[in-house]
């Protein structure tokens, strides 16, 4: 089968005791525009629109099939309504009326629950959080009365790294990964998830350490998630920042930006970065980091003038370095 717009995920039911029920797969369209979903919350709270959440019965390809299969309008093609060049939002209203022709549609109402991500209503906006989500990791590590901690990670440097390799490294990346899905909805998990992510390889008891610490602070933060609210502004701010050689291993640099649509985080990313900075200045890492960001916000231009949102001021990239400019 050739699906156009497509990506598998995987997931693992396990059973109250924690052994694994059995492994699935879903299909899902467009599944990498994890950062559409907030920004099109965001949008939607701010206009006031009426946001639903739909469920199609028995929607599932069950066996091959031999033609392809587009989740996507393809560009240049002709839309169903006999336009060239048509609205997606026409496009998206006759494929969703050909579904329920098809497949029973059922109005779920205000959006809830879904994919482990609770949707709480507030005066003044939403509340993402992933509260249940946060439980299962801590009963899956066996930390669910673990002592709770203030940090996810400690301000003092570690003196020493032990050479010791951790004796379940399945482990460790079960909870790691499990720990990269919470940052949906987790800003202040992202750095030290990405700290974790760098010894999936060959963790160490050391790096096992630093996880458990993880998870006494996730224990602390159960209440914490991301809270979107009504916001009259529609400037865009992106903010950015990195380090100098960060990493004592290969020293290269980390960085990590935030973007925020009126008064809501929309977008936020920390990460490695690929190539080593040169410069004994910090500079160099910071236009790197610029450069991340400043991709990132030609995207969600991109995508906010597709679904025909209204238009956006300049944005503004902030950074903390004189020398990145």
């Amino acid at each position: 089968m050739n699906v156009i717009g497509r990506k598998w995920v995987f997931r693992t039911k396990r059973k109250a005791d924690g052994s694994i029920e059995r492994h699935k797969a879903r299909l899902v369209a467009k599944g990498f525009n994890q950062v559409a979903s907030r920004l099109l919350l965001s949008l939607a709270l701010s206009s006031g629109w009426s946001v639903r959440q739909l469920d199609a019965h028995n929607a599932f390809l069950n066996g091959k099939l031999s033609e392809t299969v587009y989740m996507r309008q393809l560009p240049g093609s002709e839309s169903l309504y006999g336009l060239k060049q048509a609205p997606r939002a026409w496009f998206n209203h006759a494929l969703l009326s050909k579904l329920s022709c098809a497949f029973k549609i059922r109005d779920l109402g205000e959006p809830d629950f879904f994919l482990g991500i609770e949707t709480i209503k507030c005066t003044d906006g939403l509340m993402l959080s992933q509260r249940r989500y946060m439980t299962n990791i801590l009963k899956r590590a066996d930390m669910i009365d673990c002592k709770p901690l203030a940090t996810p990670l400690s301000v003092l440097a570690s003196s020493s790294v032990s050479t010791d390799l951790y004796d379940d490294p399945t482990r460790y990346r079960s909870l790691v990964g499990a720990l990269q899905y919470l940052t949906v909805t987790r800003p202040d998990l992202s750095f030290v998830v990405n700290l974790l992510c760098q010894h999936m390889h060959a963790p160490t008891t050391t790096h096992w350490e630093h996880l458990k610490r993880v998870l006494r602070y996730v224990n602390d933060t159960l209440s914490m998630g991301l809270r979107l609210r009504k916001s009259t502004s529609t400037e865009m701010h992106a903010f950015s920042d990195s380090d100098w050689a960060g990493c004592p291993e290969d020293r290269k640099s980390t960085s990590g930006y935030a973007v925020f649509l009126g008064t809501n985080l929309v977008s936020w990313v920390c990460k490695k970065q690929r190539t080593v900075a040169r410069s004994s200045i910090e500079a160099e890492a910071e236009y790197k980091a610029l450069a991340d960001v400043c991709a990132e916000v030609v995207w969600i231009l991109s995508l906010l003038r597709e679904i025909g949102a209204p238009s956006i001021p300049v944005p503004k990239l902030w950074c903390d370095n004189l020398g990145a400019t």
